[in-house]
């Protein structure tokens, strides 16, 4: 199996992504395919493939923030069974983001996830891939380590149209497996970095970030 970079819309594999994403995600989270042009130009924003007997079978798309020491893993998807697909692009991106940090001159302090909470919302079938199942997958991060932020979570949706997206938890896996709070000015600061290319930001996600902005720590809970 490879672990390919993509970083233009006219690489054939970027097709087989792009609807491996359609079949898996439900619309409000897939970006029109045309609006993908910018990210994967974008040196920040890394996108990879696993690429398996010329097909796409999986794939994950994070990025690191260097002046936070942090990174956000947007997605990963999981299109195949019996290949250790998941085990092989966690362990690559990991590979990846220490190396990031290291050249930073540091290690790395975390990592975002937003992660579906499937006791909320369970209309979600992600294509019927059952590694993509809801309570496989909370329960697969919660081993590789990611905890829940004790906040009420929402999220600009990604077709810009101002509304708010609920039925997740926004996750945070510490390098320091012991770590149990997080600072609430990094959690702004990211928050704000990550959604700035959304100008459409609903009332509920404002309210959220002001309400982090007067905190100092928040909880990390298990999740």
């Amino acid at each position: 199996m490879e672990f390919v970079r993509i970083q233009h819309i006219d690489d054939p594999l970027f097709a087989k992504m792009h609807r491996l994403m359609q079949e898996v995600f439900p619309p409000e989270e897939v970006l029109d395919y045309e609006l993908w042009r910018e990210p994967l130009e974008d040196p920040g924003i890394r996108v990879f493939v696993a690429v398996h007997e010329g097909e796409v079978v999986g794939t994950t798309e994070y990025r690191y923030y260097p002046d936070m020491n942090v990174a956000m893993t947007d997605f990963t998807i999981v299109g195949r069974e019996g290949l250790g697909v998941g085990r092989f692009l966690a362990r690559e991106r990991q590979k990846d983001l220490n190396a990031l940090a290291k050249d930073n001159g540091k290690e790395l302090y975390g990592m975002f996830a937003e992660i579906y909470d499937p006791y909320r919302v369970e209309e979600h079938e992600f294509g019927g891939i059952k590694p993509m199942d809801p309570f496989v997958r909370r329960e697969v991060l919660s081993h590789l380590g990611y905890k829940r932020t004790n906040i009420e979570y929402v999220h600009p949706s990604w077709q810009n149209d101002g509304e708010a997206v609920t039925g997740l938890d926004l996750g945070f896996m510490p390098t320091n497996e012991d770590q149990t709070t997080l600072e609430a000015d990094l959690i702004v600061t990211f928050l704000k970095r990550y959604y700035a290319v959304l100008p459409q930001k609903p009332q509920a996600w404002l309210d959220m970030v002001e309400k982090l902005s007067g905190k100092e720590t928040v909880e990390l809970l298990p999740i």
